[in-house]
C-alpha cells in the first residue's frame, strides 16, 4: 500500500510538471499556475516562472509596493512580446496590472520623480502605448506625454546628448541608450510623425564616435564629455572597462529603436552599420560554452564569470538583427550558441518545472555614493543575483526570436 501511495505521488508530479497544475485565481479572467510545463517554450516557462514567483507584477525585482522602474518595463515589455505571439490574456492582464499599479485614476505616478531627469525612468513607458491603443484609457496616455516631456527637457551634453540623469551632469551611458531612445522613436513615429528621428540617431551617433574602442571595437560603458569624474579617461572621457551587460543594452536600443526607421531614412544605413561593427567585435570574445563574461575582454582572468544577462540581450539582438535583415544569417549560430550555453550552463530547472536563470550581475554603474570607478575589480565584485529581471526579461526576448 505504501509503494502504491508513492507511485501515485510520483504520477501527481509528473502530471504537474508536463501539463501545469491550475488554481483559480480571484479577481482574474484566467488561473494561475502552480507548475510550469516543460513542453513549452522557453520563453512561456520563463514568463510562468516570473508570474509563479511574483504573483503581482509590480513584485518583480522583489519590490514590496508598487515602483516605477525600468527592470518592469523590461521584463513587461518581454510579455507584451510573447502576448502579441501566442494571444493568451493572461500575459496583457500581467502587463495591465503593472500599469493600473502604478498610475491612478488622475494619471500620476507616485513613484517617478520627473525633476530627477533619471533617463532610466523612460523604458517603462513603452507597455503604456499598447495600453493605450486596446484601453483608449486617458491616463496611459497622459504619462506617454509626460515622459516625452522628459525627454524634451532632459539635460544635455554640449554635443547634444541625453545625460543619463542629473545627478550624473555631462555624462552618457550605454544603459541610457536603450532607456530612452526605443520609447523616443515609438512616441515620435507615432505622434510627431518621425520628425525627431534624427535626434534619435544623433544619440547613437555621439556614442559610436567617442565609446568605441578602436583596437577592440567594444564599446566602453559610459562617457563623460566633461572628463571630470574620476573614472573618466583624460584623453578620451570613457570609463575604463567593457561591461558586457551595457554593451547588450546598447545593442539591444539599435535593434529595437529600428523597428521605428524606415528603410528610405537618411539615418537608417547608418545605425545598420553601427550595429554590424558592434555584432562582429562582441562575437570575437564569445566564450566556448557560447555565453560571455562579466567584464567581456577578460575572459577567464580571475574573479571574471560567465554573466546571464549580458549574454541573454547579446542573443536577442543578434537574433532579431538576422531575423530583421540588418545582420547576416550566421549570427543566428552565434545566438543559437548563446542560448545553448544559457539553458545548459545558467538555468536551474525546480521539480514543478518552474526554471530559474543564475549569473546575473543584480546591478552596475559609474559614480554615485559609494563611489563606482568603473575597475575591474568593481565589475566583477558586484553582487550576483538569481532570476535578476534583466536576465529574465532579455532571455524571454532571446527565446521569442530564436523560436526556441
Amino acid at each position: 500500500m505504501e509503494n502504491k501511495k508513492m507511485y501515485l505521488k510520483k504520477i501527481i508530479i509528473v502530471l504537474i510538471v508536463f501539463i501545469g497544475f491550475k488554481v483559480p485565481a480571484q479577481n482574474s479572467q484566467d488561473s494561475v499556475y502552480i507548475g510550469v510545463p516543460i513542453n513549452l517554450k522557453w520563453s512561456e516557462r520563463m514568463a510562468l516562472s516570473i508570474m509563479k514567483r511574483h504573483p503581482n507584477a509590480y513584485q518583480i525585482d522583489e519590490q514590496k509596493e508598487p515602483k516605477w522602474d525600468y527592470v518592469h518595463g523590461l521584463v513587461l515589455l518581454s510579455m507584451e512580446k510573447l502576448y502579441k505571439e501566442n494571444n493568451q490574456i493572461k500575459y496583457y492582464n500581467y502587463i495591465k496590472s503593472y500599469a493600473d499599479a502604478t498610475i491612478d485614476d488622475k494619471g500620476e505616478v507616485k513613484s517617478y520623480k520627473f525633476e530627477n531627469y533619471n533617463i532610466d525612468m523612460i523604458t517603462a513607458g513603452r507597455i503604456l502605448f499598447n495600453l493605450y491603443q486596446t484601453t483608449k484609457e486617458e491616463r496611459y496616455l497622459s504619462v506617454i506625454k509626460l515622459l516625452r516631456k522628459q525627454l524634451e527637457e532632459q539635460p544635455r551634453t554640449n554635443s547634444g546628448g541625453f545625460w543619463h540623469k542629473k545627478a550624473y551632469p555631462n555624462q552618457m551611458w550605454l544603459d541610457g541608450i536603450y532607456m530612452g531612445e526605443p520609447f523616443y522613436a515609438q512616441y515620435t513615429v507615432q505622434f510627431e510623425n518621425g520628425e525627431n528621428l534624427n535626434d534619435i540617431a544623433k544619440q547613437f551617433e555621439l556614442i559610436q564616435f567617442h565609446a568605441t574602442d578602436k583596437k577592440t571595437g567594444l564599446l566602453y560603458h559610459g562617457w563623460d564629455e566633461s572628463k571630470q569624474m574620476a573614472w573618466a579617461d583624460k584623453n578620451s572621457g570613457c570609463s575604463p572597462n567593457f561591461w558586457s551587460r551595457s554593451i547588450g543594452w546598447y545593442m539591444m536600443a539599435l535593434v529595437d529603436v529600428l523597428d521605428y526607421f524606415p528603410k528610405n531614412h537618411s539615418k537608417q544605413k547608418e545605425l545598420v552599420t553601427y550595429l554590424n561593427k558592434i555584432a562582429k567585435s562582441v562575437t570575437k570574445f564569445q566564450d566556448n560554452s557560447g555565453l560571455w563574461y562579466q567584464v567581456t575582454d577578460k575572459g577567464s582572468k580571475e574573479g571574471n564569470y560567465l554573466e546571464s544577462s549580458g549574454s541573454s540581450m547579446f542573443a536577442y539582438a543578434l537574433a532579431k538583427g538576422v531575423n530583421k535583415g540588418y545582420l547576416p544569417k550566421k549570427y543566428r549560430e552565434v545566438a543559437n550558441k548563446a542560448f545553448d550555453g544559457l539553458t545548459t550552463k545558467l538555468i536551474k530547472t525546480e521539480i514543478d518545472g518552474e526554471i530559474h536563470i543564475t549569473q546575473a550581475c543584480a546591478v552596475a554603474g559609474l559614480g554615485g555614493k559609494p563611489y563606482r570607478d568603473g575597475s575591474y575589480s568593481y565589475y566583477v565584485n558586484e553582487r550576483k543575483k538569481d532570476d535578476d529581471p534583466k536576465a529574465t526579461g532579455a532571455f524571454i526576448l532571446a527565446a521569442l526570436e530564436l523560436n526556441r
